[in-house]
């Protein structure tokens, strides 16, 4: 249907961060609100951008286990993704999902070498419904406000190095995996579990000024859907 699908989006994301003990547990919560656009090329280049607002989101984790020592973690998170961003029916592409997404994750990091630590995390993401998916829910290809989405848990497994260079930089590399998340249009099943192999390069640097970081990554195989072929992410974070 789509001889050269290109989808381009660009975001920057603002993020406060507050860490803290919970008993004898350390914590850490934040929240982000990003701003950027998505715009449609190649052969989907007739349907309209989108550049505004997207969806908040909050993040709580706890680490029942941390041992700077040993170099080993073991830490729970639970995430809320709340609709906040702008959004339309009429539009096949927007920078705001339209519905409430929940997420659990679990991860555990320990050394492997003197300079070499394992990481591993398993995620498990839930949807609310979108009561208003319109004309981005084939194949009915409607412009009904009406046309509902939902959409079966998506569960992401990743796993990889992470090499410490001395005490300002760090390098890792993970691999990723997300099975589930097949959808429902008006109750209809469209039979589109993702199945999708992707990999994740990521850089870290600890200065005075903050901590820089950057990753890029892309899809390595994919089971229905668009595919991811380059994300780019630089990030700084800074203490006060």
């Amino acid at each position: 249907m789509y001889a050269n699908p290109v989808i381009d989006t660009q975001s920057t994301i603002a993020r406060y961060v507050r860490t803290y003990s919970v008993g004898d547990l350390p914590g850490a919560s934040y929240i982000q609100l990003p701003y950027g656009n998505t715009r449609p090329a190649g052969s989907l280049a007739n349907n309209p951008t989108d550049t505004g607002i997207g969806d908040l989101t909050l993040v709580t984790a706890l680490w029942p286990y941390a041992n700077k020592q040993t170099r080993t973690y073991f830490a729970v998170g639970g995430y809320l993704i709340a609709p906040t961003g702008g959004y339309s029916s009429q539009r096949a592409f927007n920078v705001s999902e339209n519905r409430y997404r929940m997420d659990l994750q679990i991860g555990f990091q320990a050394p492997i070498t003197d300079r070499i630590d394992g990481m591993i995390a398993v995620d498990t993401m839930w949807f609310g419904g979108n009561g208003q998916c319109g004309v981005a829910c084939p194949p009915s290809g409607s412009t009904l406000a009406t046309t509902s989405l939902n959409q079966k848990p998506l569960t992401n497994t990743q796993l990889g190095p992470i090499y410490r260079i001395n005490d300002i930089f760090t390098v890792g590399a993970s691999y990723i995996y997300a099975a589930g998340g097949a959808t429902s249009i008006n109750n209809v099943y469209q039979n589109n579990v993702v199945n999708t192999q992707r990999f994740l390069l990521s850089g870290q640097a600890h200065t005075a000024l903050g901590r820089f970081s950057l990753q890029y990554g892309r899809d390595m195989e994919i089971k229905n859907g668009f595919i991811q072929t380059r994300v780019l992410a630089v990030r700084f974070m800074t203490y006060f």
